[in-house]
C-alpha cells in the first residue's frame, strides 16, 4: 500500500474518481435494494448518486486535461488510511437506519479525503476543484435535506416507517414469537410429567434443561432452512434461525429454572406461577405485533398451554 504524502497529484485525481465512482455505484445499488419497499429513500438515494456522478465526470475532464487521455487505476485499498467497508450494499434485505448510517459514514471519509488532497496540490485548478468537491461533499447534508422534502414528505415516511415496522415483525417478531411459543408450550410436558412420574426436583430439571435445549437446536435449524428470505423478504435465514433457537431455549428454561428449588412442592408451585407469566408474555406480544385481538390470543395460547400441561400430568402419573 502507498502512502497518501507520496501520490502524485495524477494518482490523487484518479483515486478520487475511482473513490466517486464506488460511492455513485453504493448509492445505485442501495437504491435498487430499498425501491420495492422504500422507494421514497430509493428516489432520495439515486439523487445522492447522480450528484457523485457529476463530480466523477469533473474529476475525469481534469485528470485529462492535466496529464492526458490515460487515468491510472489506483483505488482506495492501495492507499494506507481509508476505512475499509463492510459490503452492506449486497445485503438483503436493508434497513434503513443502517443504511442512512453508512452513507453518513462514508461522505465524511470523502470530504476528508478531498480536504487532505487539496491541501497536498499545488497546482491551482486541481487545488480549486478538490476545494469544490470538499464543500459538495460537507453540503450533501443540505443535499439530503432537499431531497427529504422532495421525496420524503409526510406521507411518504408513515409508508416507510409501517413497512419497516412489518419488516421488523417478519424477520424478528416472528421468528422469536414461534420459537417462545414451542418453548414454553411443547417442553410442559416432559417437564411436569418428569415431575409428576418422580416428584424429584432434580430430575423434572435436567428433563426441562434437555428438552428446553433440544427444542431449541431443532426449531433454529427448522427456521434457519425453511428459505432464505430472498423471496419471502423474511431476512437472513441464520438471524432468524438464531432468534427462534433462543427464544425456543429460553421459553424452556423459564419453567425449568424454579426446579432447582429442593423442595418439590413449592418447585412445582414456582414453575406454574413462571409457565402463566410466559402464556402472558405470548399473549401480549401476539396481540401487539401481530395484530391479533387480546381475548383470542389469551384463548388459543392458554388453550393449547393447558392441553400440553394436563398431557404431562396424565402421563407422569399413568
Amino acid at each position: 500500500m502507498k502512502k497518501f504524502s507520496d501520490l502524485s497529484e495524477q494518482e490523487i485525481l484518479a483515486l478520487a474518481i475511482s473513490l466517486e465512482e464506488e460511492d455513485e455505484r453504493i448509492y445505485a445499488d442501495f437504491a435498487d435494494a430499498l425501491r420495492d419497499n422504500f422507494p421514497a429513500t430509493a428516489a432520495l438515494l439515486s439523487g445522492m448518486g447522480a450528484e457523485e456522478t457529476v463530480h466523477r465526470q469533473k474529476l475525469t475532464e481534469l485528470c485529462r486535461k492535466k496529464f492526458g487521455g490515460h487515468i491510472p487505476l489506483i483505488r482506495k485499498q492501495d492507499v494506507k488510511g481509508f476505512v475499509q467497508r463492510k459490503p452492506l450494499w449486497l445485503v438483503r434485505p436493508l434497513g434503513l437506519e443502517a443504511v442512512r448510517r453508512f452513507t453518513a459514514s462514508m461522505e465524511l471519509e470523502t470530504r476528508l479525503f478531498y480536504e487532505k488532497a487539496a491541501a497536498k496540490a499545488t497546482d491551482a485548478e486541481i487545488r480549486r476543484l478538490l476545494d469544490d468537491l470538499a464543500q459538495a461533499e460537507r453540503g450533501h447534508e443540505n443535499k439530503a435535506e432537499r431531497l427529504s422534502r422532495e421525496f420524503l414528505n409526510d406521507e411518504s415516511v408513515e409508508s416507510e416507517e409501517a413497512t419497516q415496522r412489518r419488516l421488523f415483525a417478519l424477520q424478528i417478531v416472528q421468528p422469536g414469537l414461534a420459537g417462545l411459543m414451542d418453548g414454553s408450550v411443547s417442553t410442559l410436558a416432559p417437564v411436569f410429567a418428569a415431575a409428576a412420574a418422580t416428584h424429584d426436583s432434580w430430575q423434572a430439571f435436567l428433563v426441562g434443561l434437555a428438552a428446553s435445549l433440544g427444542a431449541g437446536i431443532s426449531m433454529g435449524f427448522a427456521e434457519a432452512l425453511s428459505d432464505d428470505g430472498s423471496v419471502t423478504g423474511r431476512g437472513h435465514p441464520w438471524i432468524r434461525g438464531g432468534v427462534c433457537g433462543v427464544m425456543t431455549t429460553l421459553g424452556g428454561i423459564g419453567h425449568t429454572l424454579p426446579f432447582l428449588i429442593g423442595n418439590y412442592q413449592a418447585a412445582l408451585m414456582a414453575a406454574l406461577v413462571v409457565v402463566a407469566l410466559e402464556l402472558a408474555a405470548i399473549t401480549w406480544i401476539r396481540s401487539r405485533y401481530m395484530n391479533t385481538p387480546i381475548f383470542s390470543a389469551a384463548l388459543q395460547v392458554v388453550l393449547g398451554g393447558v392441553l400440553v400441561f394436563l398431557t404431562g400430568l396424565l402421563i407422569g402419573n399413568a
